[in-house]
């Protein structure tokens, strides 16, 4: 059987940096998924969101809790920076069952570090509260 050491695998993935959405062709190594090279990008924006897609790809997360004690039932949250792709489960577990007490206030933390993520979810509207 064959060593793969040296083996380049080729991606392809849209860019999401900015509107243009350039198809990317990303060449990494095999065996360590190492970064090589891009091509395809029309700006630097594109070359840094390639590498890291391949290397480290990161996700924001925006969902809704319950509030209580609110002019409005549900409160729209956010991650307050991008998490790593494979905790996103976690994170949305970690979260599904929050209620919160109004008032509330935009950037208000809902939840600390996320699934040990490091990352908070934070309010992303005003809530009132009424009664």
């Amino acid at each position: 059987m064959e060593k793969m050491e040296n083996m380049i695998c080729v991606d392809i993935i849209t860019c999401i940096g900015c509107p243009m959405g350039c198809e990317l062709t990303v060449e990494t190594n095999q065996s360590d998924k190492n970064y090589i090279a891009v091509s395809g990008h029309f700006c630097k924006i594109g070359e840094n969101y390639a590498k890291e897609e391949i290397t480290n790809p990161t996700r924001n997360i925006a969902t809704s809790v319950k509030v209580t004690g609110g002019d409005i039932p549900m409160l729209s949250v956010k991650t307050a920076k991008p998490i790593p792709k494979n905790k996103i489960m976690d994170c949305a577990k970690a979260v599904q069952n929050i209620t919160v007490t109004a008032p509330i206030n935009v950037g208000d933390v809902i939840l600390k570090n996320a699934a040990n993520t490091g990352v908070d979810f934070i309010a992303t509207r005003v809530i009132c509260a009424v009664g």
